[in-house]
């Protein structure tokens, strides 16, 4: 659970401007005056507790502590909503808003195409890295394409724990039939930050392309997402190697 952590240390852009049940009205009159741009991390979550905020005497001071805290406004998106509700001076109803406020602003760093059409590992990072990057449990997606490399379906096939993240063969194709897709890029995050690949991603990422080759469906890439940077197979090589030995297994047992 989140504990006790008190501190008048604020992590946010500039400082708390004000202190007292006026903070809030001074912040929202600053938002109008001058854009919300112009407001500290603090004094914007203020804005956004509202009336709960104005009532309590130590808003902005709440605030500043919770972000120092935490880490800033990155480690408020991974926080689970019952730990940030036990935050001192947080509660069910400010974690709440925090949280839904800060999803808003994640979803809409994500395209505003409904089927964009994704042709490099850097504009799949762009897609994803908003939606994945954050998350402190390991998730499995999969994209389907069609012929014409437009992205057709986003399942995410699989929910695992902060460092494994088991994933069914029959999920990750079952969206890629159910879609007619041609192609797959198979993509997953490590909440370590690091997208470094394991032992065990070009394992997994070998035993999928041996099965979509029997399925007919190309896979494109594998896309590890981490803090603001991702690994791509593709680029690395590895697919290249993957796809080599899968290649040389299946001649050796006869498959062509």
């Amino acid at each position: 659970m989140g504990g006790a952590c008190e501190g008048d240390g604020v992590v946010g852009e500039g400082s708390v401007r004000g202190e007292g049940p006026d903070g809030v009205e001074q912040s929202r009159e600053r938002l109008f005056r001058l854009g919300a741009q112009a407001l500290t991390d603090p004094e914007l979550l203020c804005v956004l507790w509202g009336a709960t905020a104005a009532r309590s005497r130590d808003g902005l001071r709440v605030a500043g502590a919770l972000l120092s805290c935490r880490g800033g406004l990155r480690a408020l998106v991974q926080a689970e909503p019952v730990e940030l509700s036990a935050m001192p001076g947080v509660g069910p109803t400010r974690a709440a808003r925090m949280l839904a406020a800060l999803e808003l602003g994640r979803r809409v760093q994500r395209s505003p195409e409904r089927r964009p059409k994704l042709r490099t590992p850097r504009e799949i990072h762009g897609y994803l890295g908003p939606v994945l990057g954050p998350l402190r449990r390991e998730v499995f997606h999969v994209l389907c394409f069609n012929a014409r490399n437009v992205l057709v379906h986003d399942a995410r096939v699989a929910e695992g724990t902060m460092n494994a993240c088991p994933v069914d063969p029959r999920e990750v194709f079952a969206s890629a039939l159910v879609s007619r897709a041609t192609a797959i890029v198979l993509a997953h995050n490590h909440p370590s930050g690091d997208p470094e690949p394991s032992v065990q991603d070009v394992a997994l990422t070998r035993h999928l392309v041996s099965a979509a080759r029997l399925l007919n469906i190309k896979v494109l890439d594998h896309v590890v997402v981490g803090d603001g940077r991702y690994v791509s197979f593709m680029e690395r090589g590895l697919l290249a190697e993957v796809e080599s030995e899968v290649g040389r297994a299946w001649g050796a047992a006869g498959g062509g």
